[in-house]
């Protein structure tokens, strides 16, 4: 049986008080690859693991469910689907999020969302019969995030460290390419290389790549080429942190030349062994370093 199809190996159910950001997290989990639900009722998790079986996102990146207060009475089934999935799934964690009453209380002024339990009396009535609600599923969780304070960045930072063990799943995707065949369009950032020294007109060089050791001392072999690199490193060293500090879960950055074979290869190269070291996950493109370079 093909290993990509043999079940669901990874389920994160978000629980928690409403308006402590568990729309957020789950849309963060999203963003990182994970089949996400949003208010399912615990006892369809574990046939719902068994459905996503056969889906390729699920079993490669696990599944991220959102289980809260508005399953109103079926949140009684919350111990034993959470036993059952324990025993059916190699890896289950229950986040609970929470928030101090004041940020609650002020994140539902802003919004002018109405509190799921806000029946009668004050949003502070509804907070205080929600926590009551779900001190059973406080006590089953296996950790607790106080976004109280927090910033999306924040969060975002704090729900992976505990989700996957690390502080950033961020990838850095560096892709080159030849401005005669259009740049790439979900570019983040785009940066024209054509200034450099252009090794397709010297003979022994035409035939080789960027990837090419002497293609690259050849374009880092001036001095106006080093002070580029040297300013390029700097402003991407201060703004890829701020960029994915936002929420993103990736940035693109296109280098570009004339055919995409020899500058912008060779810049690409070297910034992704540049960034590498740096944690998060870094992949390179080179999309037409194959393609006939006849002018």
């Amino acid at each position: 049986m093909d290993s990509e199809f043999q079940g669901v190996k990874k389920c994160v159910i978000l629980t928690g008080m409403s308006g402590a950001g568990k729309s957020t997290a789950l849309k963060v989990l999203e963003d990182q690859g994970m089949f996400a639900i949003d208010n399912i009722p615990p006892a369809l998790l574990s046939q719902l693991m068994v459905i996503l079986g056969k889906h390729r996102a699920a079993v490669r990146n696990g599944v991220a469910a959102v289980v809260d207060v508005r399953g109103d009475t079926l949140l009684d089934d919350f111990p034993a689907a959470i036993s059952a999935l324990k025993n059916q799934i190699q890896e289950v964690s229950v986040l609970f999020l929470d928030a101090s009453d004041r940020a609650l209380l002020a994140r539902f002024e802003a919004t002018r969302r109405r509190h799921p339990l806000h029946d009668e009396g004050s949003f502070l009535d509804g907070i205080s019969r929600e926590r009551i609600r779900l001190k059973p599923i406080l006590e089953l969780s296996d950790t607790v995030l106080d976004t109280s304070g927090l910033s999306l960045p924040h969060i975002r930072k704090k729900l992976l460290s505990e989700v996957s063990g690390t502080s950033s799943q961020d990838f850095l995707i560096f892709t080159s390419f030849g401005f005669k065949y259009g740049p790439p369009a979900d570019c983040d950032f785009l940066f024209d290389v054509r200034f450099l020294s252009n090794p397709y007109y010297v003979p022994e060089l035409q035939n080789l790549s960027g990837q090419d050791r002497e293609v690259q001392d050849h374009i880092w072999n001036s001095g106006e080429a080093e002070e580029f690199w040297k300013r390029l490193v700097s402003f991407l060293e201060h703004v890829i942190p701020l960029y994915l500090g936002t929420g993103k879960s990736h940035l693109h950055i296109g280098i570009g030349c004339t055919g995409g074979r020899h500058r912008s290869v060779a810049v690409a190269e070297r910034l992704a062994a540049h960034f590498r070291p740096f944690g998060g996950m870094c992949s390179l493109r080179h999309r037409d370093i194959s393609r006939e370079q006849g002018w």
